[in-house]
């Protein structure tokens, strides 16, 4: 039954709170706080996720505003803008970033089924970054450009349900290819990125740790053809060959040989090569598992907002550079492993949100229309 409960506090009712519990303990992230504890800060920050607010004035009107229902809606602290932006500022940022793993341990079983678009048993990632201006008199430590300041989020989604495994930000001068250094490969999974991300010395190390890749080739990486594979062109497969690398140093960065898939996309009549170190799948699923990298760029949406507003959030303590943006990266992450362990991440991707009207309510919520089967808890 309800029995007066809100909307928020029920929704949360989905989370594990004894994992809050232990990875609070494990950092000793109460220890002297006697008011506003951890839970209470990730209270604060999953409702300004899931409402959308904009600052921590906005955070504290709107929690204010129904002082009331707080207690109901799980908030025994008293919510002030000097209170969150303490919190954090002096919180561990490991106690975040420990629960966003928990949480992403709960939400990918209930998306293993989803269809990608692509018969496949492994695991599949996609590996992109969005780069977010910002104002250099905001952020004098988002060094980009000249006149131009602003942060590059790395993200390695999980497109069984576009779950986020890995989050990076770093300031926008960072090359993407560095992120292959920061990713612990899983073996037999397939990892699909632009060629931005074509480095064959990082590429190698996929290979070495039993893991696939799929990208594509850059103009002017010399490959010489070692075997012709028959193809079935009414699919859009134009080629299927064997190579290896011609370049003195690509050919040491990465002896083994390569294949190469010419694909021509039946929508837009562009052609596609593919280069990739699986040899048994067909061409054509191939084709089809670049091709799902593209969800991610549905997925951005959603990220691009949760770091916008956390750096709103975060805007007294911009000055300090380096340490915002680590412990921007378990904050983020835990927000959107939030979505998605609700159920909720659909929604977050099409930009929905829960107005702060509705979340305070006292309504019953037997099915939530995002909800997936199964208890977090």
């Amino acid at each position: 039954m309800n029995a007066g409960r809100t909307i928020f506090s029920q929704v949360l009712d989905h989370l594990p709170w004894y994992e809050v519990q232990k990875c609070v303990t494990r950092y000793r992230g109460d220890y002297q706080q006697k008011s506003f504890s951890c839970w209470d800060q990730y209270l604060c920050m999953s409702f300004a996720q899931l409402t959308y607010r904009e600052s921590l004035r906005d955070i504290e009107a709107c929690l204010r505003s129904m002082s009331p229902k707080l207690y109901h809606m799980g908030l025994r602290g008293r919510v002030a803008r000097s209170t969150l932006a303490d919190a954090n500022e002096a919180r561990d940022w490991r106690i975040y970033a420990d629960f966003a793993q928990v949480l992403i341990a709960i939400a990918r079983p209930l998306y293993s089924h989803d269809p990608i678009g692509v018969d496949l048993d492994q695991n599949l990632y996609a590996l992109d970054s969005t780069t977010i201006d910002l104002c250099l008199s905001l952020f004098p430590w988002a060094k980009f450009r000249k006149t131009k300041g602003a942060v590059k989020m790395h993200t390695l989604l999980d497109l069984h349900g576009n779950i986020p495994t890995f989050i990076d930000i770093t300031d926008g001068k960072v090359h993407d290819v560095h992120i292959l250094d920061e990713i612990i490969p899983e073996a037999g999974a397939f990892y699909v990125m632009d060629r931005g991300y074509v480095d064959f010395a990082r590429l190698f190390v996929l290979t070495l740790c039993s893991s696939f890749f799929v990208t594509r080739t850059k103009e002017n990486v010399l490959l010489q053809r070692r075997y012709s594979h028959p193809v079935d062109k009414t699919t859009g497969v134009r080629s299927d060959q064997t190579v290896i690398l011609t370049a003195i140093d690509s050919a040491m960065a990465y002896p083994d040989p390569l294949r190469r898939i010419t694909y021509v996309d039946a929508e837009t009549n562009k052609r596609l090569v593919f280069l990739t170190n699986n040899f048994v799948l067909p061409a054509l699923t191939i084709a089809l598992i670049y091709k799902s990298r593209w969800q991610i760029e549905l997925f951005k949406p959603a990220t691009d907002s949760t770091l916008c507003c956390t750096l709103r959030v975060r805007s007294d303590d911009c000055v300090r550079g380096e340490p915002v943006l680590r412990s921007l990266r378990p904050g983020v992450l835990c927000l959107l492993a939030t979505a998605h362990t609700l159920g909720l991440g659909e929604a977050s991707q099409r930009g929905d949100t829960f107005p702060s009207v509705e979340m305070d309510e006292s309504s019953s919520v037997p099915e939530l229309s995002g909800v997936r089967s199964g208890r977090a808890d």
